[in-house]
């Protein structure tokens, strides 16, 4: 089956809608993330909703207004109507595959160009937008062979078209809810009723972004505060916009010092009493030497203000107890999250204390194999306690959280696949 190729726009998707938007946020993040052109044309009057937007007003149900370069006109829509504008949106083409993939994140897409190049019969499911959280990233700098460092969204884009170019299959728009797996045998039940089968499978689904649980959290998502490197909104906090984020990992880093190019000021709030124990030291020293960026350690973020949108946060020292409001209409947070394995447990596949699935060695006790392993070796490194299910990226228990080891463990479990489908 032919796969989507991005597609060649002379111009970018024009998209109209208004400041605070969830839904614009939520369309920005799928066409960034997807490494499509577009442009963002916010609308401040009712006379610039009626002559750019076609609508009535700023407060039409029809906005936000996504305009193609071909002219097709979608009007507040979701992001499953613009794949398949963009011809993404496909059903299966088999009955069966030799290798499903769930989560399109590094280590999905990996062991998609590692299974297809290698003659598996391959198909990749992905709810939203490949690249994972890797995706969100507005630069990827100590990924090897790029020194001069490479968007997020481009290296996922690249290895889709590739992983395409060898044959896998990618099915955007779908969500995996249900596994049943015998030997030599997965099903996959997708959200929207598909059934995928396969003869192995790879868990690559990432984690969700942890929340604050603060009060007016929900309210204010898409509309000031934001889960991830939000690298799509850069362009808008242009000017004299203060941001601020919450986290002192990888990602927070990049995203501070991407927003410190055009924000007035980007402030890290950071819960640790250093930076060195979470961030690369080369991420370390060019935040130091940012005029721009502050960073507070030993600090949280405890409330969360304003009206449509965001207008205000409230910082609190966790030493002192002292707390501060400070102005903003942009909080972005990178603080880790809770892994997506709820169909594990309902299989019976087993996961550790915070929900990561527990392969390989890890699995061992004593040097015997988990309880009902019904197969007569012992676990491959990246193999569940489930024969011919396998685990890689930052979905697995002990997994190292930086891109490159998530595309090492894609490709690993690939060469551990061929083992189990060989009779090994």
């Amino acid at each position: 089956m032919e796969q989507p190729q991005q597609q060649d726009q002379a111009e970018p998707i024009k998209l109209f809608g208004t400041a605070g938007s969830p839904l614009g946020y939520m369309i920005r993040d799928f066409l960034y993330r997807s490494d499509i052109p577009f442009e963002w044309i916010e609308l401040k009057t009712d006379d610039q909703a009626r002559t750019l937007a076609g609508v009535s007003g700023l407060n039409d149900s029809r906005l936000p207004v996504c305009v193609f370069p071909d002219g097709t006109r979608l009007e507040c829509p979701n992001v499953r109507q613009i794949t398949e504008k963009l011809g993404w949106f496909r059903d299966p083409s088999r009955s069966e595959y030799d290798l499903a993939i769930y989560g399109a994140g590094p280590a999905g897409l990996s062991a998609a160009v590692y299974g297809a190049s290698e003659g598996l019969a391959t198909v990749l499911v992905e709810r939203w937008a490949v690249g994972g959280q890797a995706g969100t990233s507005s630069r990827i700098e100590n990924y090897l062979g790029f020194p001069q460092g490479i968007a997020g969204a481009e290296l996922a884009e690249r290895a889709r078209e590739q992983a395409c170019r060898f044959g896998a299959e990618i099915l955007l728009g779908r969500e995996g809810v249900r596994g049943e797996f015998t030997p030599g045998k997965g099903v996959g039940y997708l959200a929207d009723g598909t059934k995928i089968i396969a003869r192995s499978t790879i868990c690559a689904t990432g984690i969700e972004y942890t929340r604050l649980n603060l009060p007016n959290e929900d309210r204010f998502l898409g509309a000031g505060v934001y889960y991830g490197a939000g690298a799509s909104e850069a362009l808008l906090c242009q000017g004299n916009e203060d941001v601020f984020i919450v986290g002192g990992g990888n990602s927070a880093g990049q995203a501070a010092l991407h927003f410190s190019r055009v924000a007035r000021s980007v402030t890290m709030v950071v819960r640790g009493a250093s930076l060195k124990k979470t961030l690369s030291q080369y991420l370390v020293d060019r935040i130091r030497s940012s005029p721009k960026i502050r960073v507070l350690l030993q600090s949280e973020v405890t409330a969360l203000e304003g009206d449509t949108v965001l207008r205000a946060i409230t910082i609190t020292n966790r030493q002192t107890g002292e707390q501060r409001k400070y102005a903003t209409r942009w909080l972005f947070i990178c603080i880790g999250g809770a892994p997506n394995t709820i169909w594990a447990r309902e299989v019976g596949i087993v996961r550790d204390e915070a929900g990561y699935l527990v392969t390989g060695p890890d699995l061992l006790q004593g040097n015997c194999p988990p309880d009902n392993w019904p197969v007569d070796r012992p676990p491959y490194y990246l193999e569940t306690n489930m024969p011919g299910v396998f685990a890689a990226g930052d979905v697995r228990h002990n997994s190292i959280k930086r891109c490159a080891s998530a595309v090492g463990e894609g490709a690993m479990a690939v060469a551990f696949i061929h083992r189990y489908l060989d009779g090994g």
